[in-house]
Formats: C-alpha cells, sequence, structure tokens
C-alpha cells in the first residue's frame, strides 16, 4: 500500500478535475430542458465526493511520484475516470448495463469511436455532447500522453521519435517544462478545434452537430449524433472538410505546434513520419477508388473516389466515420482499410495503431536483415530522418510489435471460441486495439458492437485500453519486478 497509495492520492485530484468537465453538458441540458439534468447533477455529486474522500483517506501520504509510480498512475487515471464519465448514460438510460456503459465511456475517452447505442437522433443533445466531450477531452490527453508523459516512463511512439531525430526537430524543444508543453499543445489543439468547427458550419451543419463533429474529428473518435453517421448529410463539402481535418488531426501535434511557432512549413518537411503518413493513406484511397470502379461497385470513378477517400482516410487515421456501408464493398477494400489502422497515423496525434514511426524503423530493420544474409560482415545501420537509430530501440520496437500481433492473436482467439464468426472477431479486436471504431460483419460501419455478449464486449474494452496506452504501459504494472521494492 506505501506505493499504491501516494498514487492515489494524485489520482483523486485527477477525479475531482474530472467531475468539473460534466458543467458543460449540463449547462446544455438545462438550456434545453431535455430531461438529463439529473443525470448531471448526480454523475457531479458522486464524482467529487469519490474523489473528495479518497484524498481526504490519502492525503498522508502525499510524496513526490518516481518514474514506476507513473505507469500505475497512467493505467488507474485511464481505467477508473472512464468508471465516472459512465455515469451520466447510466442514470439517464437506467436499462443500460455497467458493462455497455463503460465500454462506451472507454470508447469515448480512448478516441475509438465504437459504439453500442443506437437511435443517436432522438437522444438528448447534451447526451450526444457529453460522448463527443469524451473524445475531444481524451484526445487532448492522448497528446500530451504520448508526447510528454509516456517518453519519461521510457515507452512510446514520441520517445523514439524525439531520441533518433536529432537537428532542427530534436534542438527545438517545445518548452523546457512538461506544464509548458502540455499548454502549448492544448493551445493548438484548441486553435485547430474552433477552425474545424467553423468550417463544418460553413459547409452546412448545424451549430450543435459543427461541434460535436469537431469533438470527434479531432480526437479521431468518430462519435456522431446520427446513426448514419456522415451519411445524413450525404453533403460532398463536409466530407472534404472531414478528411482534411482528420488529416491534420493524424499527424504529430508536436509538428503542428513548431510549425506555429516558426511560421513555416519547415517542421512537416523534417517530420519523418508526414510524407509517408499522407502517401500512404491518400494513395490507399486512389487504389481502393480504382479498385471499387474496376468492380463496377459505383458507376463512375468519381463517386468511387468520394467514398474511397472519405472511408480509407476515416480507418487509416482511426477515426472510424462512414458515409456509406464499406462492409459491403468487396472484401479487400476493407480489410485494406483496417490494415492502414494499425501503422498509419503519426506519433503524437490523437490517432490509434502501433503509429507510423514503428512501421518505418520494422520495415528498415527488416531490410537490415534481409541484406545482412547476404553481406554477413557488412555493418547496416538502421538510419531514421538520416540519422543511425540505436539498436536498443529498435529492440523496443520489436519488441511492442511482437507483443501487439501476440494481443491480437490472443483476443481474437477469446471471440472466436465465444461464438464469433472469424471475421467479426479479428475485425472487432483490430478495430479496438487500434482505436479504430467500426469492424466488419456484425460489427461493420451500419451497425454497433450491442451485438456482442458482455465477455466479447469486456474483450474488446480491454483491447482499446491496451491500444491507447502502447500495451506496454499496462503490462509492465502485471510484472513481478514492477511490485518489487
Amino acid at each position: 500500500m506505501s506505493r499504491i497509495t501516494p498514487v492515489l492520492n494524485v489520482l483523486s485530484k485527477v477525479v475531482m478535475l474530472f467531475s468539473i468537465t460534466f458543467l458543460l453538458p449540463l449547462t446544455l441540458s438545462w438550456m434545453l430542458d431535455d430531461g438529463a439534468q439529473r443525470a448531471y447533477d448526480e454523475a457531479i455529486l458522486i464524482t467529487f465526493v469519490a474523489g473528495a474522500l479518497t484524498w481526504l483517506f490519502t492525503r498522508k501520504s502525499q510524496r513526490e511520484l518516481q518514474t514506476r509510480d507513473g505507469f500505475l498512475l497512467v493505467l488507474l487515471s485511464w481505467t477508473s475516470l472512464p468508471a465516472f464519465a459512465t455515469l451520466p448514460l447510466l442514470i439517464y438510460m437506467p436499462e443500460l448495463s455497467f458493462t455497455d456503459a463503460y465500454f462506451e465511456a472507454v470508447s469515448g475517452i480512448t478516441t475509438t469511436g465504437s459504439t453500442i447505442l443506437s437511435g443517436l437522433d432522438t437522444l438528448p443533445m447534451s447526451i450526444n455532447l457529453w460522448r463527443g466531450l469524451l473524445v475531444w477531452f481524451g484526445g487532448m490527453g492522448l497528446i500530451v500522453l504520448a508526447v510528454a508523459i509516456l517518453p519519461l516512463l521510457g515507452v512510446g511512439g514520441m520517445q523514439i521519435y524525439k531520441a533518433e531525430t536529432p537537428g532542427p526537430m530534436k534542438d527545438t524543444k517545445l518548452t523546457p517544462r512538461i506544464t509548458e508543453t502540455a499548454k502549448g499543445l492544448y493551445l493548438i489543439y484548441l486553435g485547430i478545434s474552433i477552425a474545424c468547427g467553423l468550417s463544418f458550419w460553413l459547409a452546412g451543419m448545424t451549430p450543435f452537430d459543427a461541434v460535436m463533429h469537431t469533438f470527434s474529428t479531432m480526437g479521431l473518435g468518430g462519435f456522431s449524433s446520427h446513426d448514419a453517421s456522415f451519411g445524413y448529410w450525404n453533403s460532398p463539402v463536409i466530407e472534404v472538410v472531414t478528411v482534411v481535418f482528420m488529416l491534420v488531426a493524424g499527424i504529430n501535434f508536436s509538428t503542428h505546434f513548431l510549425a506555429w511557432r516558426q511560421r513555416g512549413l519547415a517542421a512537416y518537411q523534417l517530420d519523418p513520419e508526414v510524407r509517408w503518413f499522407l502517401t500512404v493513406t491518400l494513395g490507399s484511397a486512389l487504389m481502393i477508388a480504382i479498385y471499387l470502379k474496376v468492380l463496377n461497385v459505383y458507376p463512375d470513378f468519381s463517386q468511387a473516389l468520394r467514398f474511397a477517400l472519405f472511408n480509407t482516410v476515416s480507418i487509416a487515421t482511426t477515426t472510424g466515420f462512414a458515409n456509406t456501408d464499406f462492409n459491403l464493398w468487396p472484401i479487400f477494400a476493407p480489410l485494406w482499410m483496417l490494415f492502414l489502422s494499425c501503422f498509419a497515423s503519426c506519433s503524437g496525434s490523437t490517432g490509434g495503431g502501433m503509429k507510423m514511426v514503428r512501421a518505418q524503423l520494422l520495415f528498415r530493420q527488416g531490410r537490415r536483415e534481409l541484406t545482412r544474409l547476404v553481406h554477413p560482415a557488412a555493418r547496416l545501420p538502421v538510419k531514421l530522418a538520416g540519422h543511425v537509430v540505436p539498436n536498443n530501440v529498435i529492440y523496443a520496437v520489436l519488441a511492442f510489435a511482437f507483443l501487439y500481433v501476440f494481443a491480437i492473436i490472443v483476443m481474437t482467439l477469446l471471440m472466436t471460441a465465444s461464438g464469433l464468426d472469424f471475421i467479426t472477431a479479428f475485425s472487432a479486436v483490430i478495430a479496438s486495439i487500434n482505436n479504430t471504431g467500426p469492424g466488419l460483419n456484425q460489427v461493420g460501419p451500419a451497425t454497433t458492437y450491442a451485438v456482442l455478449t458482455d465477455f466479447q464486449t469486456w474483450i474488446c474494452t480491454i483491447a482499446m485500453l491496451l491500444g491507447r496506452l502502447e500495451l506496454l504501459t499496462v503490462l509492465v504494472v502485471f510484472t513481478r519486478a514492477f511490485w518489487r521494492a
């Protein structure tokens, strides 16, 4: 307990701070008198009291947290906050089970976008706003987690990115302190969010829908206030705006910060991920468009390009929006899109998956091993952005990739053992661990995850948390070495 109580003391403050987030949907609920006011009143009270009581019982254990404590704090924060986030859903919709409500909350906070709810068009606006806020707040938390916190703990894609990219990108530090780094990233995130919301409104959305879908787009979360998602508008203009901001949110936010501070585009040119991210994502969209036209899925190429571009970018960036049921496309196209979700997004973005920087290093390591078979005595360093990557970083990436694949295999087997067909099981696990949202077959974009049993729902919930916290942060807490003095 001597190790846990100081962490719980910090967590109690996080929980009390989290209670403030209910105020925005509560205000909207009171303005519209939508019948959900009591849900937020009780949620605020329960959350704040729980945090205050925890602080009261642990106040004598306050101390400066060590690196090891950081792992536990991150895990407890990302598992306990969704429990409090379920309160408005459980109180307003008493027929909802805790399993389903927790899944919905985890899906929001991890910016996955999977949902078990239907009838979104008839839900109170404040409930939909709360769902969108979870994604937006989750996105902000992810940026700081990826850029400022996980590198200090020794894990995360940004550790690789920052450690192995010398030159102007590394020398131009964001700010010397984590708090200042977080502040700068929040301002960039907020500024781009405002631009996104205004663009949605000018493109034809109502003010509420513009705000709701800004939250989901910037967090790359995919929650919508309509069951048909972007099919509700059937608007190419709105879709183009969404594609642009999904791509923006899929790029490292520290790169956006540096570009803003330097007042130029040099930061994007020096970022080793951006070029590959845009080339792979947009190139795949073009390839799928050609594929759909050749198979006459759509009568003309412009229509095929429209749907391929929107849905490919959406899934590749792990957003999860849809403007058509791509589950009905020939199986190659949606499978390729899910494959992209495994690695396309940049580190330090709000996207999921193993990140483009790890994919680049894995590709270079594979090429090095092939060359080494032909030239065993050759010195073949792996380089990123023109600089040598130390072998210990390569080993860390290989370990991450192994655990990533191993987790997918184990959870897919568990899902199939519970009665799901392979495509549904595999796609649900891939969509969950990559924080993507919709899968295929029974969990496709035209359906919800409500078809899953409680056991299957918990598997997907665990997958979402594992993926968002980059596996190692979670798994290290369950090792014997972690708990040794």
